[in-house]
């Protein structure tokens, strides 16, 4: 019955609603980075999510905007890696969203991290490192949505993820 669906005509007051309604989401905090012949680049980003397991390689989606310096870089090589962070990498987080260009010229001063098995920058300390392999990528707006295929996941040790929720880094908690 989508036919009777009336949209809000608004387009200003639309897209006020709906990056107020998106903030309220809770999202786990990541930063993407990629290595290879097109150079070494990093963003964070909560746009992350997996898109199948029951492929013959798992596969995840990361979404960068079109400004970010990452993006043509991550296009450039076909790969990247997913670093979930943990909460107590709230720092790191700040440095790939590039709020401390005062004190690291290169973001990647302002971190640990290891290449991957693929190459990729695994962030020291990160719950989780999905090195992935881009199998696909679509501009949808001012971002592109980016397919990976999971070719290796490093786990790390237990914690809790860094979440963004209302505008600011939190915490899961378990409920009672």
């Amino acid at each position: 019955m989508t036919d009777d669906l009336q949209p809000l005509t608004d387009r200003a007051l639309l897209k006020q609603r709906f990056l107020e309604g998106m903030s309220l989401v809770a999202a786990t905090v990541n930063v993407i980075t990629t290595d290879g012949a097109a150079g070494r680049a990093g963003t964070t980003a909560t746009a992350m999510s997996s898109v199948s397991a029951d492929t013959p390689k798992p596969t995840l989606l990361v979404c960068i905007n079109e400004s970010s310096s990452l993006t043509p870089v991550l296009l450039g090589n076909g790969t990247f890696c997913v670093n979930v962070l943990k909460d107590n990498q709230a720092d790191v987080a700040d440095v790939f969203a590039s709020r401390m260009t005062h004190k690291f010229k290169d973001k990647f001063d302002g971190a640990d991290w290891t290449p991957g098995r693929s190459g990729q920058p695994v962030i020291s300390g990160a719950l989780v490192a999905f090195e992935c392999k881009l199998v696909s990528h679509n501009q949808v707006g001012t971002h592109h949505v980016c397919i990976g295929e999971v070719v290796d996941a490093v786990l790390g040790d237990n914690g809790n993820s860094l979440i963004y929720a209302s505008r600011e880094y939190r915490t899961t908690v378990k409920p009672d």
